[in-house]
């Protein structure tokens, strides 16, 4: 017994998760999570009975907790630095653009899931979303509000910019509608395999919207493609680590059936396309969109407007 009169003994608890790990292709425990123990010894007051403490304690980690503990600590961070700092965007312009990406995001992505969900491309852990509509998670459909914002805040550190006009040559334009085309027809071919499913879907859906984005502004994207690029990579590659984690614990499982079997990092590579394909458009049609009022206004990207009333991506 010790001196303060409660005797310790060790009490054997079981850990699982309430999530099933299903394996498949791109395994398990590949990325340096820490490893815990089938059974942890845990010290408890002897007086304490034992039949109290539950045998199967679980440690779940939902979509939400995905929300919580990966998406919205970095917003809150590159939210504040984008509102502290100067040669940061911020005002109405920047911020009207991401209003305007979370709508199409969820109006243009929603019948995109609610046709590969039931479809039997992807599947969510037993217990790892709350509800659903139609056949998408509420989280999903979160995540459709979520990405964009952690997209454009980090954009909004970079601040990817060129001094061009308007006016591009219509061979570019043309060039730039082709190839988003071309990117939906490879699509529309890949359909016809079962191996290619997920991949075809994602390039038919993701084709027509490159291809408004490129046919409009490939010129001034192509000019501003170094702080693009940064701008892309970044939140790309958070995403994928993100997106790799939550594989790995079973929050979501993509089929074997439906993929290719190739993998990047560990990540499937339908869902490391995705996150680029969607990370482009947001980067992309918030620097366009941006680049777009302050030309039609003859204001140049680095002109600076009234401190009390900011309207431009340089007005603070």
């Amino acid at each position: 017994m010790s001196p303060s009169g409660f005797r310790l003994s060790a009490v054997f608890v079981r850990l699982r998760s309430s999530v099933p790990t299903i394996p498949n292709q791109y395994g398990h425990g590949a990325i340096g999570l820490p490893f815990v123990p089938p059974f942890t010894a845990i010290p408890v007051p002897a007086g304490v009975p034992t039949a109290t403490v539950d045998p199967l304690m679980t440690v779940p980690l939902t979509y939400f907790g995905i929300h919580l503990a990966f998406l919205l600590p970095p917003i809150l961070i590159l939210g504040w630095l984008a509102f502290r700092r100067d040669r940061a965007w911020w005002g109405v312009r920047p911020l009207s653009g991401l209003g305007i990406m979370i709508v199409l995001a969820v109006v243009y992505t929603t019948p995109f899931t609610n046709r590969l969900i039931p479809a039997g491309v992807w599947w969510y852990g037993e217990g790892a979303v709350l509800a659903t509509v139609w056949h998408t998670p509420i989280e999903e459909y979160l995540f459709f509000v979520l990405q964009p914002i952690l997209t454009a805040l980090w954009l909004f550190q970079v601040r990817p910019t060129a001094d061009r006009s308007l006016a591009i040559p219509r061979t570019h334009r043309l060039l730039g509608v082709a190839g988003g085309l071309a990117i939906a027809v490879v699509g529309l071919v890949l359909l016809g395999d079962t191996a290619t499913y997920y991949l075809g879907w994602l390039f038919l859906w993701a084709g027509p919207v490159l291809a408004v984005q490129w046919g409009f502004g490939s010129t001034f994207l192509w000019d501003a493609r170094r702080s693009l690029l940064v701008a892309i990579a970044v939140p790309t590659l958070y995403l994928w680590l993100v997106d790799r984690i939550a594989i790995e614990l079973g929050v979501w499982v993509i089929s074997d059936a439906h993929t290719t079997g190739y993998a990047l990092l560990g990540l499937p590579i339908e869902e490391a396309l995705f996150f680029l394909v969607t990370t482009l458009f947001v980067v992309q049609g918030i620097t366009m969109y941006i680049w777009v009022l302050d030309r039609i206004d003859g204001v140049s990207a680095w002109t600076s407007a009234s401190p009390q009333f900011p309207t431009s991506s340089d007005d603070r």
